[in-house]
């Protein structure tokens, strides 16, 4: 009985240091964004929306946060549907160097964001294409791409070939099987890659970084804020941030690991 509530004491232990390690941070962040004061540091000196109302006041800002969300909506809409038809591919057909296809597929993802950025950007100047956000977008594609299509893949087992097999008999072609009994079954992993692609891209600097030129996402915006110094504005919009992550996450539980979890 004694080592038993040890045991839980431990347990109850190590998961309170192991949340306080990961919310501490974001718990500050969002505290220090109603500071009203000039710094977000301590002592904290009463509380304030005036960060916020600044941060929606902000042109800049709004349209960074615009142009996130429109390029991380696209790439990841464009990820999903090629790791879709890559998963299919790959799964369905045989196809001449089908491992050799899968190892190229996944390679994006063991290459640091850093080298992937430049590499585009030399392609990028060389065929003469101008930074936009088009160009970020091309790149969040190809780092989102691999991911897409891990998840998708490793969701395309046998007891889904019964089901297209039985389509095709009934006369369904290709394109229907695909689109009208493959996709439908595999919705559950391909909301989970887009979701997952969503907050990826929403987050990422480097490449947004080094592939934006006038138009840039809020990360960039984020940390041409932090260039000039510590800002309550920073934190409000980095607590903005860190809440449209979590819809994105409740979004995730309630409409796909719920649907998986049901018999």
């Amino acid at each position: 009985m004694i080592a038993h509530r040890m045991t839980a004491l431990l347990s109850w232990t190590y998961l309170l240091i192991l949340f306080g390690f990961i919310l501490l941070p974001v718990a500050v962040l969002v505290l220090f964004s109603f500071q009203d004061g000039t710094l977000p540091i301590p002592p904290f000196n009463g509380f304030t929306f005036r960060w916020y109302a600044e941060v929606f006041a902000d042109d800049k800002l709004m349209a960074a946060l615009r142009n996130s969300l429109t390029v991380a909506i696209c790439s990841s809409l464009i990820a999903c549907l090629l790791g879709f038809f890559a998963a299919y591919g790959l799964s369905r057909y045989r196809l001449p160097g089908s491992a050799l296809q899968r190892i190229l597929l996944m390679a994006p993802m063991t290459v640091s964001y850093l080298i992937i950025a430049l590499g585009l950007l030399v392609v990028f100047n060389w065929i003469g294409i101008r930074l936009s956000l088009w160009t970020v977008g091309v790149g969040h594609v190809i780092i989102n791409l691999p991911l897409c299509f891990a998840i998708i893949y490793a969701s395309m087992g046998d007891h889904q070939k019964n089901t297209e097999r039985a389509a095709r008999d009934l006369g369904a072609n290709g394109f229907q099987v695909m689109f009208l009994i493959t996709a439908p079954m595999l919705l559950p992993s391909i909301l989970a890659a887009f979701f997952l692609s969503l907050t990826f891209s929403w987050d990422e600097f480097i490449i947004s970084f080094l592939l934006s030129r006038f138009d840039v996402t809020l990360p960039v915006e984020i940390w041409s804020l932090l260039r000039s110094g510590l800002n309550p504005k920073t934190n409000a919009i980095g607590s903005l941030v860190f809440l449209l992550s979590v819809a994105l996450l409740i979004m995730l539980e309630m409409f796909v690991f719920r649907r998986r979890s049901k018999p």
